[in-house]
């Protein structure tokens, strides 16, 4: 009866079942896993105040509790703690975030339980979110508004003044990121304008008088605009706010400093969930702060779909093409071989050597070309022979096109040759025919490989550390100014972010949370991306559908 069972097949199908069925647990437990680890970090947390006395002097301790484990009794003896009045074994201890950097060594610190005399959860205590030195923790003591001191309501007078400093802020931001500097991309370009006029010899009395005339105004535009960001800034700085903290000193917090406050212990749970919700919406919209330890990231989200989109207009129509010769037009000999066989190999070189090869050629070679036909002005400086995000894109472009290739090849394949020739005897061209019956209906396969692609190319990092990802791009690829579209830039991704932060950071203890915020991020990306690449297959599978009958 076993042995009929297992000659049946019934096992094996058991087997296959199995392992998908463990395979899709896995992958379901470690985003699971991404996810609490990265998104639980917004939550506003309960923040202690210890009183602590034993190994240590005797102080007070204000901070979130961001981690504890078990210790071995003996591990703490031989760092020099005295534990002989305590008979456990195992002894558990707290990673504080204390915040207030400026007046600690360090704003993560570990505390042993034998130390803590007191510990309680005061509701008075403030969290303030700070653009400079991380988070402050302590007791709101007065609001200073215009010079006066507020006693009465300070709560709600402290949040319409932090509203309207961080209100003041944003204008002052995107004054100086727009209009000042539209002034400063034009007076860079009217710089530019002279040296290439210069290099022609043809810098006339007249072009000098006009390109003068025409700095004249930028700087005139520019010191209209220059005082009233100084106005902006002046006006964000009128308040403040005094803190007692952890030392039992006064703190004065300059409010254009603050970028929100909240009272986590005295918080609903309704509160906390809004909470919780705006600062994820800051996460993913706010740019990056205190070596990307803290703010947001979207540069890198923008950096990644931009690229990565960029890639998928370039692929696609050399993929197609490709696939098209060697299916379509190419002679069955051994050079057609030869190059099949190198298109299959081409997937198993290691991206970092794409990496240099997109350095070496398109970066110092095509780039300083372009440079010297179309820039020769901007030398020393280079313009396009400097990794970007147009090298970047070319570069995953040759990576993922062996991909491309191989699926629309697969898919042109399946087509009945009973269509061709039905297309060809009703009169069509062969161009024609390929046009109109064999790419429509290879569309699909066409889309598979572009959905591999794109999830192949979002999760690189290795060959964009050499030609085009930076860690802080000051500027977006795409801005208000003409041709608004800048492929020569350097430009923040999702990938190296993750990194960055989570390899190359000073401050590991506060990056950690953000790398599993960010990776789950960059999955997120990533799905979105092929769930929008499926949904065209799929409208393009029922669409020609009618064809494959």
């Amino acid at each position: 009866m076993l042995k009929q069972w297992f000659k049946s097949g019934s096992p094996w199908i058991w087997m296959t079942g199995g392992a998908v069925s463990i395979s899709l647990i896995s992958v379901l437990g470690l985003l699971a896993m991404i996810a609490w680890k990265g998104l639980s970090f917004f939550w506003p947390s309960q923040v202690v105040q210890l009183e602590l006395q034993g190994s240590v002097a005797q102080q007070t301790v204000i901070g979130e509790i961001y981690d504890r484990e078990m210790v071995p009794k003996s591990r703490l003896e031989a760092t020099g703690v005295d534990l002989s009045g305590y008979d456990k074994e195992q002894l558990e201890r707290y990673l504080i975030k204390t915040g207030n950097r400026e007046y600690v060594d360090l704003d993560f610190r570990w505390v042993i339980e034998t130390d803590i005399k007191s510990y309680t959860m005061p509701a008075a205590i403030a969290v303030f979110e700070r653009s400079k030195n991380g988070n402050f923790y302590g007791y709101v003591e007065q609001v200073i508004k215009d010079g006066q001191v507020i006693n009465d309501d300070k709560t709600e007078i402290l949040e319409e003044l932090v509203e309207r400093a961080v209100e003041l802020n944003e204008q002052a931001l995107d004054l100086q990121n727009g209009d000042i500097g539209h002034i400063n991309y034009q007076l860079e370009r009217l710089r530019l304008q002279e040296k290439s006029y210069l290099l022609d010899d043809a810098l006339t009395d007249e072009r000098v008088a006009e390109l003068a005339q025409q700095r004249a105004d930028l700087r005139a535009e520019y010191s209209v605009l220059e005082k009233q960001l100084f106005a902006l800034r002046k006006q964000a700085k009128r308040d403040q706010v005094t803190v007692k903290d952890m030392r039992g000193e006064i703190v004065t917090l300059p409010l254009y400093q603050v970028l929100d406050f909240w009272f986590p212990n005295d918080m609903s749970f309704v509160a906390k969930l809004g909470h919780y919700f705006v600062q994820l919406g800051k996460f993913v919209s706010d740019d990056p702060r205190e070596a990307n330890t803290e703010g947001g990231v979207f540069p890198a989200i923008f950096g990644t779909v931009f690229m990565v989109m960029l890639m998928a207009v370039i692929v696609t129509p050399f993929g197609v093409v490709a696939a098209i010769y060697l299916h379509e037009y190419a002679a069955k000999n051994a050079i057609t071989k030869m190059i099949r066989i190198a298109v299959i190999n081409l997937a198993g070189v290691p991206s970092i050597v794409y990496g240099v090869f997109g350095l070496g050629f398109f970066v110092y070679v095509l780039g300083g070309s372009l440079d010297q036909l179309f820039y020769p002005e901007a030398a020393p400086s280079p313009v396009f022979g400097t990794p970007g995000v147009m090298w970047s894109a070319l570069t995953l472009a040759i990576l993922t096109l062996p991909v491309v290739i191989v699926s629309t090849e697969e898919g042109l394949s399946r087509i009945p040759s009973t269509v061709r020739h039905g297309s060809l005897a009703l009169g069509a061209t062969q161009a024609e025919t390929l046009w109109r019956i064999i790419v429509p209906m290879a569309s699909p396969a066409i889309m598979t490989g572009l959905i591999l692609a794109v999830a192949r190319a979002a999760g690189e990092v290795a060959p964009l550390m050499l030609v085009g990802v930076v860690k802080m791009a000051p500027t977006l690829p795409l801005d208000g100014n003409f041709p608004y579209f800048h492929l020569d830039r350097k430009f923040m991704h999702l990938g190296f972010h993750i990194y960055d932060v989570g390899f190359q950071s000073p401050n590991v203890e506060a990056a950690r949370p953000l790398v599993y915020a960010t990776a789950f991020l960059l999955v997120s990306v990533i799905i979105t991306l092929n769930i929008t690449a499926i949904g065209i297959r799929n409208h393009l599978r029922e669409k020609f559908r009618s064809l494959d009958q």
